[in-house]
């Protein structure tokens, strides 16, 4: 009779076992993120004594707000994301603006919405990063309720982004992963499983013509935003250069 007992007894050692391992890695995890954030604040120091420039101080912050989210502290980096968004712009890096926006977001406080939309509007309006284009894109997919069309906006100019502007396997890697979260939208949004579905689900929602889901996405910008923008959208598109 014992022997029936053994494998229930050995399930449940290595359920306590894993869990065990789990709590270690996280601690092991936050260890880690913490010797990075000190080293990052000793960086800091070290090039306001060489008296670096304003840019190059504004990187280092970004990358501790980055680290201060990954260990739940996202008032703090708020605070220094806030600060270099504001640098980033000045000086035209518009790809380190949006990458601020994400950590923003990322930070679970009362304008985080807004900061997404912020991203949204600089990374579809500058040609920067196509990965972070997409991640930004996402982070709406996620917030957005299943009914509603501003999920299958953004996933469709996430993979609008993706063919337009990645090249080799980043194309083909962004192009699948778009190419899927799109999928998963089309799912949730209109139960779609087929692809004649998929087709009429895509011309129903005008997702094929970019005029046309491109203006939606301005639509999805502001309703993120409301009227918290924190720098003039006309002063940076008179900026853009000509083709």
């Amino acid at each position: 009779m014992p022997m029936d007992l053994m494998p229930f007894d050995l399930d449940s050692r290595r359920l306590t076992d894993t869990a065990a391992d789990s709590i270690l890695n996280r601690g092991g995890e936050r260890a880690a993120l913490e010797s990075h954030l000190e080293a990052l604040r000793d960086r800091l120091e070290e090039l306001v004594r060489d008296q670096a420039s304003i840019t190059a101080l504004a990187d280092v912050r970004l990358q501790m707000a980055r680290a201060l989210v990954s260990l739940e502290r996202g008032g703090e980096a708020w605070q220094l994301g806030r600060q270099v968004l504001d640098v980033f712009i000045a000086h035209e890096d518009y790809e380190s603006a949006a990458d601020a926006c994400d950590v923003l977001f990322q930070a679970d406080q009362p304008q985080s919405l807004a900061a997404l939309g912020q991203g949204i509007w600089l990374a579809v309006t500058y040609p920067i990063d196509p990965d972070l284009t997409v991640e930004l894109l996402t982070h709406v997919v996620d917030e957005t309720p299943d009914d509603a069309d501003g999920a299958a906006v953004a996933a469709t100019t996430a993979l609008f982004i993706a063919d337009l502007r990645a090249q080799g396997t980043q194309r083909d890697n962004l192009m699948f992963f778009a190419g899927q979260i799109l999928g998963q939208v089309a799912r949730r949004h209109a139960g779609v499983d087929t692809q004649q579905a998929f087709d009429h689900w895509m011309e129903k929602l005008e997702l094929k013509e970019p005029g046309k889901f491109l203006v939606r996405l301005r639509n999805v910008v502001d309703v993120l935003v409301q009227d918290d923008w924190w720098f003039d959208r006309e002063a940076l598109r008179a900026r853009l250069p000509v083709n």
